[in-house]
């Protein structure tokens, strides 16, 4: 999800650059504290996917972030990408970031120093290993450029309807991207890969907002639109929405992923 106003909370940033997914988008330079734990949590996260890739030869996980406070909603972590072993031997990070104060999103590839270098709300990162035969065909697609892009919808929403496409926010696509490497004979489409997913039983999480809460956030955020919501689901304040929670919890549920590993580890 991308950035956004501070009621919803569901955004996280790159400070970087003007990208954001995970948290507020506030205009503030990185401390060197903020700078020195983002780092330490990259070479943690490196270090715990490299013995990961020495035990069972992983190549591909789904990389995780807490950019902001969402215990509110009972959600843990705010935005994932797909992250891949490179020949050269770093891991690097295929996900969509939310260009900030717009209602664009576009695509990145990027390390992990660069991945965690924000101020995040919790210095803690969640990933999950694929099965050998979804990363397999994952890495096909992140190591295409054409087909990693295939499913990018620029519209954003960082609330945007699980099942709409009218927006795309960033757990979204990196979703969406696992049904195209998946089933790349009959998945050409975000409406193809909406159904793939629904076929194999993806729950979005259902978030309780109010009609102050979606009208304070349609009026003062370029990135947080609710149009695209069913009117009897929106009317009745539930927005379904695809989390790094949901996620998680039904590639492990289905058995595209083993169980969600966090770092650093307590």
């Amino acid at each position: 999800m991308g950035c956004g106003f501070a009621t919803l909370a569901v955004a996280a940033a790159l400070a970087s650059a003007p990208a954001h997914a995970g948290r507020s988008c506030e205009a503030k330079k990185p401390t060197p504290q903020v700078i020195e734990r983002g780092m330490a949590l990259a070479a943690q996260t490196s270090a715990a996917l490299d013995a990961e890739h020495a035990k069972s030869g992983a190549q591909v996980v789904a990389l995780a972030r807490a950019g902001q406070d969402l215990s509110k909603y009972g959600l843990r972590y705010s935005h994932f990408g797909w992250a891949y072993k490179t020949p050269e031997g770093p891991w690097r990070v295929a996900h969509k970031l939310n260009e900030c104060g717009t209602a664009v999103g576009s695509l990145y590839r990027q390390g992990l120093g660069e991945f965690f270098l924000d101020d995040l709300w919790r210095y803690e990162a969640v990933y999950a290993v694929p099965a050998p035969e979804v990363q397999q065909r994952l890495l096909a697609v992140l190591q295409d450029r054409d087909r990693t892009r295939a499913l990018q919808h620029a519209p954003y929403s960082m609330v945007s309807y699980a099942w709409g496409r009218k927006y795309q926010q960033s757990n979204q696509w990196a979703l969406e991207t696992l049904a195209l490497a998946m089933e790349p004979a009959t998945v050409r489409t975000r409406e193809q890969a909406q159904a793939w997913l629904q076929f194999k039983g993806y729950e979005p999480t259902p978030l309780k907002l109010g009609p102050l809460t979606r009208m304070g956030g349609r009026v003062t955020a370029a990135n947080i639109a609710f149009d695209d919501h069913p009117n009897e689901k929106r009317f009745s304040d539930r927005i379904e929405t695809v989390t790094v929670d949901s996620v998680l919890a039904w590639m492990q549920r289905v058995q595209l992923a083993a169980a969600p590993v966090v770092v650093p580890k307590n």
